[in-house]
């Protein structure tokens, strides 16, 4: 611990045991890195200063602000809870692992971190930065995609967990996984736990941790239609348990290949006045977006019959920034219509 508190992250996060503070930045940082999601976190404090001021918000901006970081499902389920602990937990917080976990959107690690840096309650913080150092330090050469492999490394952090200081140590850990005992250049030279690390010893280091089990990806295919008239841009709001739930895109036709079939989408007599714009492709952790943007000419009375079948609503571009957008459409728009 010693290491830790010479050497610690200087975080805004780290300067209180706000717990509404605490748990935004554990929400914002679920698959995201410290460095990315500084900035994030210090918009979402200045917009709300208490959870009361959070669940007030409409989700839309929510959505807004969180916008760039991805994995909406975390800013939906932070609006949730936020509103969720300021209506029926009169704001505060529960005290406790066991009763953080049934927050939605709070799983295990997010508890624990919560819990320890909080309430004082010694219980680790289990993700994939004490995965590294403790498969690397113990040599423990076990599955980390396996549940069973999970208890295993919750049974020993319960046991070495600093009684007195479990935030801290669940923090030291984070930091020397985040700077140190990194995925694939590690800096084991400087490590402080490198005169006693197993891994390091046996020459192991870079074989750990062990992860067998590869996420499945799938292959999309999005046609974005591109409609414009004057200083607006046809819009829609997604729907469904699908990808970007809640944001703003393009009218969109999805196919089970890159190839679109303009007469089955489209109106035949407006087969012609569709073109091609670009294409790139998007990357999401269980999917490969690829992705087609066609520009779609038509007249506003075209344009209005249009809006029923393809759900759209025409959107000014001033009022642009008051919607959210997933990352490919807010890069498109920029190119094209915001230089």
């Amino acid at each position: 611990m010693s290491y830790f508190d010479k050497n610690k992250r200087d975080l805004p996060w780290r300067d209180t045991i706000d717990p509404f503070r605490i748990w935004l930045s554990e929400i914002i940082l679920q698959q995201t890195r410290v460095d990315q999601g500084m900035k994030f976190y210090n918009n979402f404090i200045q917009e709300f200063d208490t959870i009361f001021d959070l669940a007030k918000a409409d989700e839309q901006k929510v959505l807004k602000l969180w916008q760039g970081l991805g994995y909406y499902s975390r800013a939906r389920n932070l609006h949730f809870t936020a509103q969720h602990i300021a209506t029926e937990l009169n704001g505060v917080f529960p005290s406790n692992f066991t009763e953080l976990k049934k927050l939605k959107g709070v799983g295990d690690y997010t508890a624990a971190a919560i819990a320890s840096i909080v309430n004082k309650e010694a219980v680790p913080a289990v993700d994939g930065n004490m995965f590294r150092v403790f498969a690397r330090y113990f040599n423990i050469d076990d599955d980390i995609s396996s549940p069973k492999t999970k208890k295993i490394f919750w049974d020993l952090g319960m046991e070495i967990i600093d009684q007195k200081r479990p935030g801290d140590f669940n923090q030291a850990v984070m930091d020397l996984g985040a700077t140190i005992c990194t995925p694939k250049l590690p800096k084991c030279d400087i490590c402080p736990l490198n005169e006693s690390c197993e891994a390091l010893r046996l020459n192991k280091v870079l074989d750990l941790p062990v992860k067998l089990k590869k996420t499945k990806i799938s292959n999309r295919f999005l046609h974005f239609i591109v409609i414009e008239n004057a200083d607006k841009i046809a819009l829609c709001k997604r729907n469904g348990n699908d990808v970007w739930r809640n944001l703003f895109t393009f009218p969109l036709v999805e196919t089970t290949t890159d190839l679109l079939d303009k007469g089955f989408v489209l109106e035949t007599e407006l087969d012609d006045n569709l073109s091609f714009i670009s294409e790139e492709k998007h990357i999401l952790s269980h999917q490969n977006l690829f992705i087609k943007y066609w520009k779609l000419n038509v007249s506003l009375v075209e344009i209005n019959n249009l809006a029923k079948d393809l759900a759209f609503e025409m959107i000014s571009f001033n009022d642009i920034e008051h919607y959210p957008l997933p990352k490919p459409i807010e890069k498109f728009i920029n190119k094209y219509y915001l230089d």
